[in-house]
């Protein structure tokens, strides 16, 4: 079958992939975080996944097609959100201990105790609530889900976090869902982490606040990709950015390939 793709996730396991086909022949395509147009693809007969961000998967318009849509395997999404939440969990780390002093003459910066700081995790969900239960440990931990909270529990959360990371998905209601306003209510120093969407923030109100030097923040998503935007010029110190790996691990990787063999497996019997 021929193949597209718009990601490199599976190349090392995958030799065949090396190759693709242009998008009026492919039979399959491969996405990763970026959308798909339908419209370019007319002898497309599946569409596999390789992540749990459901955001750029035209699942109406593949249902109107008979398009199947390949999704990561339970076992395989076991490793993208321990994953992706160890990955989180350690941006928040370096957040917490971006300031330590200098090698350079020796200077200590003194810190407040790990227990009397405050994350506020933003979502409860599949990798939410894993990061939460890792940073329990050494921090105060508080959450939000608004599927388990009123939106006035954050508004009284934000102002006492010392780190806030988001874990919700983008959708046309969490497009642009922490702007200006969320962010005013942060604490002077404090940072956001971002590790699900870039478009669930605001750049514009966030490059204002970092760039005021009030807050500080630590991405793995932005807006476009690989991203050279605004915010880029404040990396390593008040932007910090690593390029869209939370989820990045052999295992996971390994765990796509097969899916994605399985799932190609099965368009061919049809």
């Amino acid at each position: 079958m021929k193949i597209w793709k718009n990601t490199n996730t599976l190349d090392s396991f995958l030799p065949e992939l090396q190759e693709v086909s242009p998008p009026n022949e492919a039979e399959v395509a491969v996405l990763g975080s970026k959308a798909i147009d339908l419209d370019a693809f007319p002898r497309l007969k599946g569409i596999f996944k390789c992540g749990v961000g459901m955001d750029n998967v035209p699942f109406d318009d593949c249902r109107d097609r008979d398009i199947e849509v390949g999704l990561p395997s339970e076992r395989t999404r076991e490793v993208i959100y321990n994953e992706t939440a160890s990955f989180s969990t350690a941006l928040v780390f370096r957040m917490l201990y971006a300031e330590i002093g200098s090698l350079a003459n020796w200077n200590k910066i003194r810190r407040t105790y790990s227990k009397n700081r405050v994350v506020l995790v933003i979502g409860n969900g599949n990798i939410g609530s894993r990061v939460a239960d890792r940073l329990r440990p050494a921090v105060q931990v508080e959450t939000f889900d608004i599927l388990e909270n009123p939106m006035e529990k954050l508004d009284t959360l934000l102002p006492v976090a010392d780190v806030a990371t988001l874990h919700i998905p983008l959708n046309d209601e969490n497009e642009r869902f922490f702007g200006q306003e969320k962010l005013a209510l942060m604490k002077d120093g404090a940072c956001l982490v971002n590790a699900a969407r870039g478009p669930i923030v605001d750049e514009e109100a966030l490059f204002t606040e970092i760039e005021s030097g009030r807050l500080r923040a630590a991405f793995d998503v932005f807006w476009e990709e690989p991203y050279k935007g605004k915010l880029a010029k404040f990396h390593p110190d008040r932007f910090y950015m690593t390029p869209h790996v939370a989820s990045s691990c052999i295992d996971f990787a390994k765990g796509l390939a097969d899916d994605f063999l399985a799932f190609r497996e099965g368009l061919r019997n049809d």
